[in-house]
């Protein structure tokens, strides 16, 4: 079983910057397709982020430039840094891991922008 706790969330000024990590165990973090989704208020979940065991990454159209995701196998931690946040980018941000028919998530991290 897979655990995935996420940290970094807060609250931060439009322009500004974040960045959340995701803590895993109880698995082989390396052989994990690792991804981050957000679900804003009243909205449906959506994909962020992903990136594979090779290090192989893609983006939400609405983050590409501002977003980065990374993972460190040696520490079992995913991370997205977020530049250049607009408000729209407030939202619940969830971590995911999945290998074959598998997924796990974590139980999310609140980040608001706001002036």
């Amino acid at each position: 079983q897979v655990q995935l706790v996420e940290s970094g969330g807060g609250l931060v000024q439009p322009g500004g910057s974040l960045k959340l990590a995701c803590a895993a165990s109880g698995g082989t973090f390396s052989s994990y397709l690792m991804a981050w989704y957000r679900q804003a208020p009243g909205k449906q979940r959506e994909l962020v982020a992903t990136i594979a065991t090779d290090g192989i990454t893609n983006y939400a159209d609405s983050v590409k430039g501002r977003f980065t995701i990374s993972r460190n196998n040696t520490e079992n931690t995913v991370y997205l840094l977020m530049n250049s946040l607009i408000p729209e980018d407030t939202a619940a941000y969830y971590c995911n891991a999945r290998i074959y028919r598998s997924s796990y998530w974590g139980q999310g991290a609140q980040v608001t922008v706001s002036s």
